[in-house]
């Protein structure tokens, strides 16, 4: 039986987003991420991957009524949960499209930034090229993105915890290493990259932990894609549920400069 302290149902994509904003790691990171891009009045931000507009209010308090925010995705329903939310904010725009080929004239921007975006792209190479191909010379791309080959979660079996984690790796996440990747990819698509920031989420409680990682639910996708036997996603699960509790992952906050 799954224990009362995991999630058997998905959470709605938009309801997943703004739990993990409201969260003190949400906060946190988004706050460093915001620092580092160093909005100035009057710029024009992109915000690639703006999902239903988290962000896109603090961006426009950055820019104030002289700049101007674009938010981009190319999910409709997210683009019509941001353009509800921004409905009252006058210098936001919120459109539907793709990042890998974004409808935009070279160098329109001044800032832009992508969070958790590039993990899910189907080629970041492409991605990275036309960010820097819309930023203005100067222009900064602040980027945060998780790497999942660095998770861990501590468990008496080891041989379990690498079943996890390698089904994490594996197959949950198309590019899973990408958070390590990204100077590499942004220097070989014309960035300079003046910082890298690892930042280390901890995660002590189980409840708060399978919240952000889906613990139950991943471990039962292991079971059908042969990483885990029934018996042992149970033996894994009910450790994690009763035992004393550590996880930890590895997000990497990169700024990228044309």
């Amino acid at each position: 039986m799954p224990s009362p302290r995991f999630e058997t149902t998905a959470p709605h994509r938009i309801s997943y987003l703004d739990r993990l904003a409201a969260s003190d790691l949400g906060r946190s990171y988004k706050q460093r991420m915001l620092d580092a891009l160093d909005v100035r009045p009057g710029q024009t931000v992109l915000d690639l991957g703006c999902g239903p507009g988290t962000d896109l209010g603090t961006l426009a308090g950055a820019v104030t009524a002289a700049g101007a925010v674009l938010g981009i995705d190319r999910d409709q329903a997210m683009v019509d949960a941001a353009r509800a939310r921004t409905a009252d904010e006058p210098v936001v725009d919120v459109r539907l499209g793709d990042v890998h080929d974004l409808a935009l004239p070279d160098r329109a921007a001044d800032r832009a930034r992508t969070d958790r975006v590039l993990q899910h792209v189907a080629d970041p190479v492409l991605a990275l090229g036309e960010i820097h191909r819309v930023l203005r010379p100067g222009g900064r791309l602040v980027m945060g993105e998780p790497d999942w080959e660095t998770l861990t979660i501590d468990h008496p079996d080891r041989e379990l915890t690498r079943a996890y984690t390698r089904h994490v790796a594996d197959e949950v996440v198309r590019n899973a290493a990408v958070g390590r990747q990204l100077p590499r990819l942004a220097a070989a698509s014309g960035f300079t990259v003046p910082s890298v920031v690892p930042v280390t989420s901890v995660f002590r409680d189980v409840r708060v932990a399978d919240q952000i990682l889906g613990l139950e639910r991943t471990t039962r996708r292991a079971v059908t894609a042969g990483y885990f036997t029934q018996d042992a996603a149970e033996r894994w699960l009910a450790h994690l549920a009763e035992g004393p509790f550590l996880a930890a992952v590895t997000f990497y906050i990169v700024v990228a400069e044309a």
